[in-house]
């Protein structure tokens, strides 16, 4: 019989010879190797249940790997355990993957459709921790999933050898570890709800990531098909939109405004306090208000994606459609608007360079980061004040005379993560080119705030973002003024908590009552809050909605 020359056999003293401290610090070696498996086996891809409850489980795929091992011949038993110790490395760097988009955009990693979505991670790096700080990071994580596969390929390889040199307790091991399995799966056992001790994590993980890849690569089919039905798409131009001819309509994304901001117990006193304030003062000024609900197509991060979804009718959930969606002639709420004679601009102060997607949207003018004419302070991620935006809005559109109908849509990027620096509301007359701010801003490389006050640096700057709306509209708004303002997606669930929904807030304001009479069989609330029990819908149903009822 052949013997591994790399293991000692079976029954002999272990190290015989070797003085003390290398025993210790070998054995220490080797609870490091067993722990670190352990941890790739067992850890929840879940960010809410990483708790130190879910790491009491028994692995499957451990006792099975502790037979493979015994029966595996020597001499194939280290290509083996270097091959599984690799794979097991590379499922451990998906599952924190997995973790890591949890935590951030609520779902897990998309093997064939997420790739793009590392460049707009590494982007937000680098406008919250500057440029030497996204490429730390960039480095950072290569070399750290590098060195997971191979620290994971020599753990098993180390544990394997262990296991071959003790046969009996190896065996006896996983023959109990395997019956306690067993019972645990019967009775469903668990130290925490929803992770049960009979862990198949590292199984269950590869089966739906393969499953995952074949939904995927058939995803572009399925959208062409949806993309194909477009009931607007033979409209005659003097039928779109006629019952907003005229009206200057202003479409305004609120950043990380969701629904958990206007119920969670920890939001909602303070920030429906402002909208009902608002509504009060939206009326004294002679404008209504009505309000509903809208499902975002994503959730933590991809703004781009939910606006994509509400403008063109389609939900736009991955990057490849989204992609497709801007090689494509569909038409979008900004196109309809152009073809009914109003001037279409962009203010989008979050761009800081080329964005061709923008001939897509066929806007006449896009205003961004480099064009708006700032001259303040950054305030963390956002590169200028929502009240900037809207001033510029106002000073460069809407002030002048003799002009067509302006359709406007902007993203309002106060509210964004981190939440580092909120600014201050200041007379409108007194925004000028931004440097009235200066000393409120805390630039791109303000720490985030600190654990126990993110929540409430969060509400605050939601408060601000609609307190600016609401001061706009009274202050500039008149009869031919339409305000559109809707909630991107729901924040992270470091904000809103395990379980949140993917529900936004949509509002229309106007002064003109016939505008809100189209929308009076929507069944939304009057005002800017909508009820609990207001009708959800959709993201990608507003656009035909909002056509049907404003069309002739």
């Amino acid at each position: 019989m052949e013997r591994d020359t790399e293991e000692a056999p079976a029954g002999a003293p272990e190290a015989v010879g070797r003085p003390r401290w290398r025993r210790i610090a070998a054995r220490a070696v080797t609870v490091a190797a067993f722990l670190f498996v352990l941890a790739a086996l067992v850890a929840p891809a879940e960010f809410a249940r990483l708790t130190p409850g879910a790491f009491a489980r028994i692995p499957v795929e451990g006792v099975l790997g502790v037979a493979l091992v015994l029966v595996v011949p020597a001499r194939a038993r280290r290509w083996a355990a270097l091959t599984a110790g690799a794979v097991l490395g590379l499922l451990f760097v998906l599952k924190v993957t997995d973790i890591g988009f949890d935590a951030v955009l609520v779902r897990p990693f998309d093997l064939v459709l997420d790739w793009p979505m590392l460049g707009p991670g590494v982007e937000f790096v680098k406008e919250s921790a500057g440029q030497a700080g996204a490429i730390g990071a960039v480095v950072l994580v290569v070399v750290l999933a590098v060195g997971v596969v191979a620290l994971m390929a020599l753990s098993v390889l180390r544990l394997s050898r262990v296991a071959a040199r003790h046969t009996g307790p190896a065996a006896w091991g996983a023959g109990v570890l395997g019956t306690a399995w067993v019972a645990c799966a019967v009775l469903g056992a668990q130290f925490v709800h929803g992770v049960p001790v009979a862990s198949r994590s590292a199984a269950v993980l590869a089966y739906d990531h393969a499953r995952a890849v074949r939904t995927s690569l058939n995803d572009r089919k399925e959208f062409a098909k949806a993309a194909a039905v477009d009931k607007f798409r033979d409209t005659p131009d003097a039928k779109l939109l006629t019952g907003l001819r005229g009206k200057d309509v202003l479409l305004a994304f609120v950043e990380s405004y969701g629904r958990s901001a206007v119920e969670s117990p920890q939001y909602a006193p303070q920030v429906d306090a402002v909208l009902d304030q608002g509504t009060q003062r939206l009326g004294k000024a002679g404008f209504g208000a009505r309000s509903g609900w809208l499902t975002s197509s994503t959730a933590g991060g991809g703004s781009w994606l939910a606006h994509a979804t509400l403008l063109s009718g389609l939900w736009i959930n991955n990057q490849q459609r989204y992609q497709s969606l801007v090689h494509s002639d569909r038409l979008t709420l900004n196109g309809a608007f152009h073809k009914a004679d109003a001037r279409t601009v962009a203010l989008m102060p979050a761009i800081t360079r080329a964005w061709p997607e923008g001939k897509f949207y066929g806007y006449d003018q896009v205003y961004d980061d480099r064009n708006l004419g700032y001259r303040g302070p950054r305030f963390s991620f956002a590169t200028m004040p929502d009240q900037y935006t809207l001033s510029t809005l106002q000073r460069t559109e809407l002030a002048k005379k003799d002009r067509s109908p302006v359709m406007a849509e902007t993203a309002l990027v106060s509210s964004h993560a981190p939440w580092a620096s909120i600014p201050r509301l200041v007379p409108w007359n007194q925004v000028g080119d931004g440097s009235v701010f200066n000393g409120m801003g805390k630039g791109y490389d303000a720490p985030w705030p600190a654990p126990g006050q993110i929540r409430t640096e969060y509400r605050k700057s939601i408060e601000y973002t609609l307190n600016t709306l609401v001061s706009y509209v009274e202050t500039y708004g008149d009869d031919d003024t339409v305000l559109v303002f809707l909630g991107d997606h729901q924040p992270a669930p470091l904000i809103t908590g395990a379980g949140a929904s993917r529900d936004v807030p949509i509002t229309i304001v106007a002064k003109d009552k016939a505008v809100l009479d189209k929308v009076s069989g929507w069944g939304w609330q009057d005002g800017l809050r909508p009820a609990k029990n207001t009708p959800v819908w959709p993201m990608s149903a507003f656009r035909d909605r909002f056509l049907t009822a404003f069309g002739g």
